[in-house]
């Protein structure tokens, strides 16, 4: 199994409405980098659901890969936010996932919090300047985070 951080803006998809929902989508990602870490998931890893763009970013809990990637349906849809001109039924470059929620934490794990943990300092989120919302997490780091919650 895989570990992974992904981040969502809680407007479009919080950690509170996927424990709601028991499971949902997860498009809309449209950097090739995230995209192609989105098909490197495996059903069954389990990613961290960063909460970002928000008053109060940081983690708020866990969720599980439900399905292997498939081609995301909103690149085709026009009413959607995430809507590529270019991508066809034929040729659609972008991803998604389907995600089941596994645990909320009591509190988020803020920001400020992870960039003073010593044993995240190689995780690109804490970098300056970092913006990709989908990146791997080592076994390491995944278990000083938890370690946090």
């Amino acid at each position: 199994m895989a570990y992974w951080l992904m981040k969502s803006e809680p407007d479009e998809l919080s950690i509170e409405a996927l424990a709601r929902l028991g499971s949902a989508r997860w498009d809309g990602v449209r950097n090739y980098q995230a995209r192609n870490f989105l098909r490197a998931m495996s059903v069954g890893d389990e990613f961290f659901f960063y909460h970002s763009s928000c008053p109060q970013p940081g983690i708020a809990g866990i969720a599980r890969i439900s399905t292997a990637a498939y081609p995301d349906p909103t690149a085709l849809d026009p009413r959607s936010h995430y809507h590529d001109a270019k991508a066809s039924a034929e040729k659609n470059p972008w991803s998604a996932v389907d995600v089941e929620h596994v645990r909320t934490f009591r509190q988020v794990l803020g920001l400020g919090l992870l960039k003073q943990q010593a044993a995240l300092e190689e995780l690109p989120l804490v970098h300056k300047g970092s913006r990709l919302s989908v990146m791997p997490v080592s076994a390491e780091q995944w278990a000083a985070i938890l370690a946090l919650s």
